[in-house]
């Protein structure tokens, strides 16, 4: 599950520059947020409806985690990469893993920062700064950029803070959780594109299909792939996704939109797969175990 999500949201990147050739950000990301909000919610009717499988009380936690978890980061990177580069932008999703690193330290029993986990996660960080290269901290030049940044960071600060969350709270049925998140961002987001965007334009149909691309595939799958994956191994675990997406990025742009890639591709995928290898170690390593021959 993480080797798809950072397939998927690696390639999401490719698809979000084709689709706002006919649409502006905020409502980039309300379309995406709402269509993936109706087929998650659809998918958990037929599941049967459940939500709470034990604990009720945990409503507030429920509808931060989907703010967190959606609506705000989508605003703030839509708004913040307009004046910052794409491989500031890049850099700043992979901080996700250390910010997540202290915090479930303190808040999540077994997920303690030990020397070895520390050690593979600076050495993943390393490539992806690596695969980005110098242009990570290049200016654009605009009066705003100090803002940008702290608006791209702040939203990997969502994802840090949404995962640690997610763990803890109490058992919930995972496709409700998945459409809910959806469902809370979708009244967020869509307040937001009125206010700062006015009515949305009518984009084209070539834009509609990427649009429901977006909902079905990096949105509305893949968020459930990660409360799988959250829900089940944990947040650090979850991290080592933020990783492999700028280096899908980078390939699937080069593969499809002709960009160049970088010469220090080969150094910065041994370094970000060995960092990850390093800091799952044990849990890798029980993963094969059960996976091996059975005798």
């Amino acid at each position: 599950m993480i080797a798809t999500l950072g397939l998927v949201w690696g390639g999401t990147f490719l698809v979000i520059e084709l689709a706002l050739r006919g649409i502006t950000p905020f409502w980039l990301a309300t379309a995406r947020i709402g269509f993936a909000a109706m087929l998650t919610l659809a998918i958990w009717r037929m599941m049967g409806g459940r939500l709470w499988l034990g604990d009720q009380t945990a409503w507030g936690a429920l509808a931060i985690t989907g703010i967190l978890s959606s609506a705000l980061p989508f605003m703030l990177l839509s708004w913040g990469q307009q004046h910052v580069t794409s491989g500031f932008a890049g850099v700043s999703m992979a901080a996700v893993v250390l910010m997540v690193l202290p915090l479930a330290h303190v808040l999540i029993p077994g997920e303690r920062m030990t020397p070895r986990r520390t050690l593979g996660f600076l050495i993943g960080f390393a490539g992806v700064v690596v695969l980005i290269g110098g242009q990570a901290l290049d200016s654009t030049g605009t009066a705003l950029e100090g803002w940008g940044r702290m608006a791209c960071l702040s939203a990997a600060g969502c994802y840090a803070i949404s995962s640690v969350m997610m763990r803890k709270l109490p058992p919930i049925d995972p496709y409700a959780l998945a459409a809910l998140q959806l469902v809370i961002g979708a009244g967020l987001v869509l307040p937001a594109a009125l206010v700062v965007e006015g009515l949305p334009p009518r984009p084209p149909n070539e834009t509609l299909f990427y649009l429901a691309v977006l909902g079905l595939i990096p949105t509305a799958a893949a968020n459930l792939l990660r409360v799988l994956v959250i829900r089940s191994a944990g947040p650090v675990f979850m991290g080592l996704t933020n990783y492999q997406v700028p280096l899908w990025s980078v390939i699937l742009g080069a593969a499809f939109l002709h960009e160049p890639l970088p010469h220090s591709l080969m150094l910065a995928m041994v370094l970000i797969l060995g960092g990850m290898g390093l800091s799952q170690y044990g849990a890798l390593r029980r993963l094969f175990a059960r996976s091996g021959p059975q005798g």
